[in-house]
């Protein structure tokens, strides 16, 4: 007769083992998080005309516009430059985030984690 483990069910050391290596995954997971939320990165365009700073809960923290950049003549150029910075800036928060899942996962994409 097969061994009966957790619920009844054959092979329960196995589900222990499994539900500590959920526990761990959670934890390490949780640190990560916590670790890309302290970081803050910085995306520039126009060849530093803009410069956006966001820390890793997508907050944008910073914006500096170079004197030069602003033309009233011109104001769609600089709205396309926020634009861009605030853009390639939430791409480099969310590309950060991949990649600590990845490291995590093992390349299992798991929706919802982060």
């Amino acid at each position: 007769m097969a061994k009966k483990g957790f619920g009844g069910m054959p092979g329960g050391g196995n589900m222990n083992q499994l539900m500590k290596q959920a526990q761990k995954m959670q934890e390490n997971m949780q640190k990560a998080q916590e670790e890309l939320e302290s970081k803050e990165l910085e995306a520039s365009v126009g060849g530093g005309a803009v410069t956006v700073k966001i820390n890793g809960k997508k907050e944008i923290i910073d914006i500096t516009i170079k004197p030069e950049v602003v033309d009233p003549d011109d104001i769609e150029m600089l709205q396309d430059l926020v634009l861009s910075a605030v853009n390639q800036a939430i791409k480099s928060v969310e590309d950060i985030q991949a990649n600590q899942m990845n490291k995590l996962t093992g390349g299992m994409n798991i929706p919802g984690l982060f």
